[in-house]
């Protein structure tokens, strides 16, 4: 597997989408380049489970309860993440972006055949927020009680997210 060139993006809660507040959305690059297709087994090696194959919704939404791992196993797209005021991010086959819980994505558009394979640390079960009023207090509270992930979905227990998520501040 080659080294991926890493790019971390930390995105403000803008009243809609909370975003992470300490957390940066890790983006590595062609990390997958040599076998896009062998995604799911990576990440299922990592502790990354409960996958699943398919798109992005093309609706801002995130998930409150766990952090998430999208690889892009086919085609390439326009992400947008961070909500309407976050950033539009072009990826493609072989690039794997890492979600903190709580950060917004949503597609933009993509190529015929686009697809990702996505997983969640322990193979939790993720919920769907988009943002409604009324799910924000409940929502902040399980973004904050989240847990580290043991290893990083690519490159495993000594991974780039481990050390760069471990030396995040927790909030008071």
């Amino acid at each position: 597997m080659p080294d991926a060139e890493l790019r971390k993006l930390l995105f403000k809660d803008d009243g809609v989408i909370p975003n992470n507040p300490r957390l940066p959305v890790l983006l590595y690059t062609g990390a997958l380049e040599s076998n896009p297709l062998g995604a799911e087994a990576l990440f299922n090696k990592h502790n990354w489970r409960n996958s699943w194959t398919n798109g992005v919704y093309d609706y801002h939404h995130y998930h409150s309860n766990t952090h998430e791992v999208l690889g892009v196993i086919s085609g390439e797209a326009l992400l947008q993440l961070g909500g309407e005021q976050g950033e539009q991010l072009a990826v493609r086959a072989g690039d794997v972006i890492v979600l903190p819980a709580g950060t917004g994505h949503k597609k933009i558009s993509a190529s015929e055949g686009f697809r990702i394979t996505g997983a969640y640390p322990d193979g939790m079960e993720y919920n769907l927020r988009t943002g409604k009023p009324g799910d924000r207090p409940e929502a902040l509270e399980e973004i904050e009680s989240v847990p580290l992930p043991d290893m990083d979905p690519v490159y495993g227990k000594h991974g780039p997210l481990t050390r760069i998520w471990a030396l995040q501040p927790r909030s008071c």
